[in-house]
């Protein structure tokens, strides 16, 4: 790993990210992030992405795993899981500076058609990873955000350097994991679909046998491929997404918890609540004044 190259990357982050938080770009696949402490831990649903930090360190986690990613590595998602992320190194003189770019399912399997891929492993892998940047790989998300201070070429040359991302991400080490979620019929390609219903219906009531039907697996094959790409059985993948929306629909549109819990799909207030605290450590209703607290600018 070039240390020229992640200096590169980190003066072209700073100068797209002039406040601390989540920056969108002209590029509608990049965001850039810049954070000048540690954060707390936020729940937060992780969609396919690659995530590069250029300065400081970040920490992923999944059920009982932890994805630390740092100057030295970068962070792979293969499909949305809902995690828990903050930053743990940050500072007014060394923010931490993070890439994400987002990951096309149609360009992957457009790169797989075009090229002789390996036969995905029978159990698939999970769905997140971390693993050592590789210089090739730096060079193009370098070169995706220096993209940003000529607006002119973005339109023509964004679609090229993604691709490239794409490519150097497939022909990496954790190349298998993108690879078994575009390769139809393999059991991770099945999973993702999985993974995309319960997204779309997380409030409906959720039957294993059905679903597992619908991605033409049986029962005890899905409930085993499911947990080696999530670390979470389908329930409590369903229960993640309902709780962090009901915390979302609380903080951004002020809603009570019970209509909360309704609007999610939980039909018991008191089990809402229970669960609620066992995820994020307070009552729904402490949880929520206390974030707003924490967001209100200080004099």
């Amino acid at each position: 790993m070039a240390t020229n190259e992640l200096s590169k990357l980190a003066s072209a982050v700073e100068r797209h990210t002039a406040f601390d938080g989540e920056h969108d770009t002209a590029v509608p696949a990049l965001w850039l992030y810049r954070y000048s402490a540690p954060t707390d831990l936020l729940a937060v649903v992780y969609e396919p992405s690659l995530c590069v930090v250029a300065q400081g360190a970040k920490e992923a986690l999944l059920a009982n795993e932890t994805y630390r990613y740092d100057p030295a590595h970068s962070l792979l998602v293969s499909v949305h899981l809902p995690v828990s992320s903050r930053v743990v190194e940050a500072s007014l003189d060394c923010p931490c500076l993070i890439v994400r770019v987002s990951l096309d399912p149609a360009v992957v399997g457009e790169i797989l058609a075009e090229s002789t891929a390996t036969p995905p492993p029978e159990l698939p892998a999970r769905g997140l990873a971390v693993s050592q940047v590789e210089s090739p790989l730096l060079d193009a998300v370098s070169r995706l955000v220096i993209l940003l201070d000529s607006p002119k070429d973005i339109m023509q040359l964004s679609p090229l350097v993604l691709r490239e991302i794409t490519y150097r991400l497939l022909t990496s080490p954790q190349g298998s994991r993108l690879r078994q979620i575009a390769s139809p019929g393999a059991p991770a390609q099945r999973i993702s679909r999985a993974i995309r219903w319960l997204k779309d219906h997380f409030a409906e009531p959720i039957r294993i046998d059905a679903l597992a039907k619908h991605v033409r697996m049986s029962p005890s094959a899905f409930h085993l491929h499911f947990k080696s790409v999530t670390a979470l059985s389908p329930i409590q993948y369903q229960k993640r997404l309902r709780l962090q929306e009901a915390r979302r629909l609380m903080l951004g549109e002020g809603i009570d918890a019970a209509k909360a819990a309704f609007r999610v799909g939980y039909e018991s207030p008191s089990q809402f609540s229970r669960e609620y605290r066992r995820m994020f450590g307070a009552p729904p209703r402490h949880d929520v004044t206390a974030l707003k607290l924490e967001s209100q600018p200080t004099s």
